[in-house]
């Protein structure tokens, strides 16, 4: 019942390749292993581009690069911040196989006195998630969350991240009330965020935007009594198989934050209940 209501509360469906987030990931090939992009002012968090954003848009230089388009592990190493504007993707084939292809990018921009600065680095194993098999053996199950309806958005009064939060305008959350502690000033102290994610113009989950999502929520940080930004160190993402259409469930742990440094674990189940997306990040603790 829920997954058809978040089905019909899309009242325009954009298809993959024309919505928002296909036109602010895109890149343009300038030369061999090389694409120029902007990266779009809608996208931030706090000031800084957000980074599953920025994963996406690296992700999507990847896989023109590479004879595979799926990405299946993507890891990124997350330098300097990154700011709305112009950007450089530099890619390299590090190796390709029948079924598997690796290879790295880098984004860079450049500071006010010229200099080009790198703000992000991947490495990334591509292949064709249609060619796995069927086979699942598993403990996993979905987060145990209240129905899509009984969740709070944007438009239900859900509470706004502080600072500039120009992403939220992009994106369809409906967060569990049950981490939504911090919001009223009474964090639950557990770590955790959960929540029902989709694309605000309708456009259906892929491989590519699975990437955006294991970053999208609000950061755990805040159900453990912290405020501000949560910047990413280092992101891992495992992309399991190819989303259903339809809504995703979103469930972020953190079991230990420890000298300043947190880690957020996601898992991104889609609207047939499998599990379609893994990560692992670490993150800054905020400092306010």
């Amino acid at each position: 019942m829920a997954q058809a209501a978040a089905q019909e509360s899309h009242a325009v469906q954009a298809t993959i390749g024309d919505s928002e987030f296909d036109r602010d990931t895109a890149v343009t090939l300038r030369e061999e292993g090389v694409y120029d992009a902007e990266l779009s002012a809608g996208w931030t968090i706090i000031h800084a581009v957000n980074g599953g954003y920025l994963l996406a848009m690296l992700g999507r230089a990847l896989g023109e690069a590479l004879p595979h388009s799926d990405p299946f592990s993507v890891s990124a190493h997350y330098l300097t911040a990154s700011v709305p504007g112009p950007a450089v993707i530099r890619t390299q084939v590090v190796r390709t196989g029948r079924t598997l292809s690796t290879g790295q990018a880098s984004l860079f921009q450049f500071a006010e006195d010229g200099a080009e600065v790198e703000r992000i680095r991947v490495l990334a194993t591509y292949g064709d998630l249609d060619g796995l098999t069927g086979e699942i053996r598993t403990s996993a199950e979905p987060p145990a969350m209240p129905p899509l309806e009984e969740c709070l958005g944007t438009s239900d009064g859900a509470p706004a991240i502080p600072g500039s939060s120009a992403i939220t305008e992009r994106l369809d959350i409906k967060l569990d009330p049950a981490t939504v502690g911090w919001a009223v000033g009474a964090p639950s102290g557990k770590g955790e965020m959960r929540g029902w994610f989709g694309l605000a113009d309708g456009r259906d989950a892929d491989p590519l935007s699975l990437l955006l999502t294991v970053d999208a929520l609000p950061p755990t940080s805040f159900e453990l009594g912290l405020k501000g930004w949560t910047p990413t160190i280092e992101l891992t993402t495992h992309i399991r198989c190819r989303p259903a259409p339809g809504p995703l469930r979103v469930s972020i742990t953190t079991r230990n934050l420890a000298g300043g440094f947190l880690e957020e674990d996601a898992d991104v189940w889609d609207s047939a209940g499998r599990l379609v997306a893994q990560s692992r990040q670490l993150a800054r603790a905020p400092r306010g």
